[in-house]
């Protein structure tokens, strides 16, 4: 997998370009200085640092996201369960919903979620009869 992997403020900034793209350079300055209480300088070094990175374009004063916020969430979950829990996803659904309530409607949602990731990964994988 690619790496996506962002700082903190990185991160805060691309969630600004995700929610407003495509966006005028100018326009998303003003923006993050609303919101993130950043100088225009600021702005424009993380800007050119994502760019460098290949997850943003500023072309003609516009900017676009390159890499979608699924792909780094996925990046930094994958990240965190690898130096976290081994790898494992059990261990790591067990440690973070020990504790918690889940409502009827959560506990659906993460069955069926579940259910079809099981799902697809058994069409995937093709049957051997071994009884021949």
């Amino acid at each position: 997998m690619e790496e996506y992997r962002l700082f903190e403020s990185e991160y805060r900034f691309m969630d600004l370009i995700w929610r407003v793209e495509p966006v005028k350079s100018t326009q998303l300055v003003q923006t993050a200085r609303l919101e993130l209480e950043w100088k225009k300088s600021t702005c424009y070094t993380v800007l050119k640092k994502l760019e460098a990175k290949g997850f943003v374009k500023n072309e003609d004063t516009i900017v676009y996201a390159l890499v979608k916020r699924e792909q780094v969430q996925r990046y930094e979950s994958e990240q965190l369960i690898a130096r976290s829990f081994g790898g494992s996803l059990p261990v790591f659904l067990n440690t973070f919903l020990k504790g918690r309530r889940l409502t009827k409607r959560e506990a659906k949602e993460l069955h069926a979620l579940i259910e079809d990731v099981a799902s697809k990964e058994a069409e995937e994988v093709p049957h051997v009869d071994f009884e021949q």
